[in-house]
C-alpha cells in the first residue's frame, strides 16, 4: 500500500514561490511514477508535472512549463513542485498522484492513469 501526503501549500502574493512536498510512504521501486495534478474553482482537475522515480522521465503540462519545477528526494521518498512566480491562475488545490505501473508510454495527462492520490493542499494566489 502506498500513502502520499501533499504539504506546503498556502496563500502567497503574485510573484512569490513557494514549493510544495508530497511525503510517499510504501513501496517506490521499478517504475513507479508520480505526478502533480491541481483542480481550480470550478474546474476539471489537469495535469501539472509528473516523474519517474529513476529520474529518467519527465513531464510537464504547457501551461506550466517553465515556471513550475518537479523533483523529487529518493532518500527522503518526497517529490517536490517548485512554483516560481505563480499567478492567480495557479490558485487551486494540489494533488499528488503516483502509479506502480509507470511504463515507457504511460499517459501522464489521464487521471485514470494513476491509482494513488493524496488528499491534496490549497494553494492561493493573490492578484
Amino acid at each position: 500500500q502506498v500513502r502520499l501526503e501533499e504539504s506546503g501549500g498556502r496563500f502567497v502574493q503574485n510573484g512569490d514561490s513557494l514549493r510544495l512536498s508530497c511525503a510517499i510512504s510504501g513501496r517506490t521501486f521499478g517504475n513507479f511514477v508520480v505526478a502533480w495534478f491541481r483542480r481550480g474553482p470550478g474546474k476539471e482537475p489537469e495535469f501539472v508535472a509528473g516523474t519517474s522515480w529513476s529520474g529518467t522521465r519527465t513531464s510537464y503540462a504547457e501551461l506550466t512549463k517553465g515556471r513550475f519545477t518537479i523533483s523529487k528526494d529518493n532518500a527522503k521518498n518526497t517529490v517536490y513542485l517548485q512554483l516560481n512566480s505563480p499567478k492567480p491562475a495557479d490558485t487551486a488545490v494540489y494533488y499528488c498522484a503516483a502509479d506502480p505501473n509507470g511504463s515507457d508510454d504511460f499517459s501522464w495527462s489521464k487521471t485514470s492513469e494513476y491509482l494513488y492520490w493524496g488528499q491534496g493542499t490549497q494553494v492561493s494566489v493573490s492578484s
